[in-house]
């Protein structure tokens, strides 16, 4: 399995019940088994929704990983980027906060970052509130 992230989520002790129920019967090995066909299954269902946003928006699918010499380039090309990312973005640690907000001009992020604390910080910051 590729690496994963973890989540919480709350659900009513009746749905809880019947999820363990069913793990308790043999149709899924543990809580989370269940958890993870279920969001299988939901995005199975809607695959076609999310390749079309995603194209749409231009949207880079996976991995991405930003490093030093990236930025540098870009510095060069008087380039500011906009990293939009389903999946994973990694920033690499040796990316100095001020080179990132010199040449970064928008991120979002549908999945997780991998980023040091600066940089996160400066992320979060160009993040438009909700």
């Amino acid at each position: 399995m590729a690496e994963s992230e973890k989540i919480t989520i709350n659900v009513s002790v009746v749905d809880l019940g019947s999820v363990d129920l069913l793990v308790d019967q043999g149709f899924y090995g543990s809580r989370t088994d269940f958890v993870r066909a279920a969001i299988r299954a939901q995005l199975d269902k809607h695959a076609d929704q999310v390749d079309r946003i995603a194209h749409t928006k231009t949207m880079a699918i996976g991995v991405v990983k930003i490093g030093r010499r990236d930025l540098e380039a870009a510095a060069r090309r008087h380039e500011r980027l906009k990293l939009q990312v389903m999946g994973v973005l990694i920033i690499d640690p040796d990316v100095p906060a001020a080179l990132f907000t010199e040449t970064v001009e928008a991120v979002q992020v549908y999945g997780s970052v991998r980023a040091s604390g600066v940089i996160r910080k400066v992320i979060e910051a160009m993040s438009p509130s909700e």
